[in-house]
């Protein structure tokens, strides 16, 4: 199913003030004229590629991109991402990586890049893993980008306010790093639960810096169901059964780590929220968009599951540290579409377009990103 162009939607918005029990309600003319994107290799559309800091990257070569591009763009998947289909919705082109330079941006610009974390740098070094870090690019420094776009975009307040006020900024996915690197290199599980706060006090903090920024509308992604992930699942394989979850397989101690970043993120959104009344802050739901894959994959057409990857060399899940893909040893199926997860860790262009239409369309945006009725 395609996603439509909508130029143009008039809907009624309902801003839910958690702190009270009364709805803020109001009606927008819901028309962005650009899109905004921060984040990881899950909205990354060529930014890391750019930077040029790996010696091997493999999504900058067959078959990354084989699905709808024909070729690798710097996108880790087969096609399309998330932030990819959320423009197609409202009619605007698929996002630029900011390091491409040149073109016009005044619809949009994409910060993300893959590898990137939500905490600095430093943090990293200070408990010894810094050296593993793929870049340096946080979450931080995509904002200072933004901060150094913005003189070309608009110049007074009000000319910010006017433009910014029209726009979607996608705050997001991002921590999912800080807790990879840390638990790749044998972090225990409570160690790394403990860097939660941070993470979180940086993603939020993000997001008010971009509300001052001018920002109205903005979008904040929560983690995935990392329990489910082809690479989890074989890095961290148990003899023990009772570490799996018997309806979907998928690892349940690391499923409740990504609840537990989700449950804080949304509390501290709230109080934004509150702290905000008149901006949209839409905490998007990743984990509950994912999850239904691991349990009715057919339904979404993923007929080899949504536990094994569709680019791997092998293994119980196809994630082979020494063979991932793009690099020699490793496969690729021939119909990516009957897999949700592309490569061990990122998800397909069918899984994402699933998500994005839940995210659209379903109940896994708070409050609803669409609304086409009053409450």
């Amino acid at each position: 199913m395609a996603f439509s162009s909508l130029a143009s939607l008039s809907i009624t918005v309902c801003l839910l003030l958690w702190a009270d029990s009364f709805r803020h309600c109001y009606s927008i003319h819901q028309n962005y004229s650009s899109l905004f994107s921060f984040g990881d290799s899950l909205t990354d559309t060529g930014n890391l590629l750019a930077i040029g800091s790996l010696s091997f990257p493999s999504i900058g070569r067959y078959p990354y991109g084989m699905t709808y591009f024909g070729r690798p763009t710097g996108r880790c998947s087969d096609g399309r991402l998330i932030v990819d289909f959320i423009a197609q919705q409202f009619g605007l082109p698929m996002l630029p990586p900011y390091l491409a330079h040149g073109g016009n941006f005044r619809q949009g610009l994409n910060f993300a890049v893959a590898g990137a974390t939500a905490l600095d740098a430093e943090f990293f070094h200070e408990i010894g893993i810094g050296h593993i870090l793929w870049t340096n690019h946080s979450l931080n420094a995509q904002l200072l980008w933004f901060e150094e776009l913005k003189p070309l975009l608009c110049n007074t307040t009000k000319e910010c306010d006017d433009y910014f006020g029209k726009a979607l900024f996608l705050v997001g996915e991002i921590g999912g790093n800080d807790y990879n690197y840390a638990f790749f290199f044998g972090k225990r599980l409570e160690e790394v639960q403990s860097y939660v706060p941070k993470v979180i006090g940086v993603v939020v903090a993000a997001t008010e810096r971009l509300i001052n920024n001018g920002a109205r509308h903005l979008v904040v992604p929560g983690n995935l169901p990392v329990g489910c992930s082809p690479m989890y699942l074989t890095l961290f394989s148990s003899p023990n059964k009772n570490d799996y979850n018997t309806k979907n397989g998928c690892l349940k101690k690391l499923n409740q780590f990504a609840k537990y970043h989700n449950s804080l993120l949304q509390g501290e959104l709230k109080k934004l929220q509150k702290k905000y009344p008149m901006t949209r802050i839409i905490y998007a739901d990743y984990y509950g968009a994912a999850i239904p894959f691991t349990y009715s994959p057919n339904h979404f057409g993923f007929t080899h599951g949504a536990l094994a990857t569709c680019c791997g060399g092998g293994g119980p899940y196809n994630f082979n540290p020494s063979a991932r893909c793009g690099h020699n040893g490793s496969r690729v199926c021939t119909n990516p579409s009957s897999y949700a997860n592309w490569d061990g860790i990122h998800l397909t262009e069918a899984a994402y377009h699933a998500m994005a239409t839940s995210l659209l369309h379903g109940s896994n945006t708070i409050p609803p990103l669409l609304q086409t009725s009053e409450n």
